[in-house]
């Protein structure tokens, strides 16, 4: 399964409720899942990580869902190439 798919699956899962709650409560409960992602990682629960990682993969997916942005297409536009700024595989540029 690529990301295109999963997208469509969390369109068919979910898209009709998210249109209902609009862009912008959505994006709000992707964010909330960061959170989760981060508060799961710093406590060190494993099982938990990979729940609220794949919690906040879907919540992205169905953002892009409600405005409209097929995520699969997004990032091979930027990233397809390698790195959007030096253009290499792996990057080169230098550390921030």
């Amino acid at each position: 399964m690529n990301l295109r798919d999963i997208q469509e699956l969390m369109a068919e899962i979910y898209l009709e409720r998210d249109k209902r709650r609009g862009a912008e409560k959505t994006l709000i409960w992707m964010l909330s899942e960061a959170g989760e992602v981060a508060d799961a990682f710093l406590k060190g629960d494993d099982q938990a990580l990979r729940d609220e990682v794949a919690d906040l993969l879907a919540w992205l997916l169905s953002f892009c869902n409600v405005v409209k942005i097929d995520l699969e297409e997004a990032i091979l536009a930027k990233y397809g190439d390698g790195c959007p700024i030096c253009k290499s595989k792996p990057c080169r540029c230098p550390p921030k």
